[in-house]
């Protein structure tokens, strides 16, 4: 079967015969933050934003500790936020001494 099918699509464009993409084009594109239409300029900032955790600042340390379990209990019964109220609690406690 050396012939050409005829059912084969028509002339092969090559993809790097695309047009180039400019600014212009760009300006009339309908830009969006989840469903919200926004201005161009608003979803550039929004891709430059970094995501995931935010940077912390700088002045904690990371170590481990073993508390009671009382302890432990009763400061995360406090709701979120207990280990920053343990933190201010235990700086109270410093500067009382």
């Amino acid at each position: 079967m050396n012939v050409k099918s005829q059912n084969s699509s028509g002339t092969w464009i090559d993809p790097d015969d695309a047009p180039e993409l400019t600014d212009e084009f760009f300006e009339k594109g309908i830009w969006r933050i989840g469903d919200k239409i926004v201005s161009r300029e608003a979803a550039q900032a929004e891709a430059g934003k970094r995501r995931g955790r935010p940077a912390g600042s700088g002045t904690k340390v990371s170590t481990t500790i073993r508390f009671d379990a009382e302890v432990l209990a009763g400061f995360k019964a406090t709701g979120e936020g207990w280990q920053t109220r343990m933190n201010d609690v235990l700086k109270e406690w410093l500067k009382s001494r």
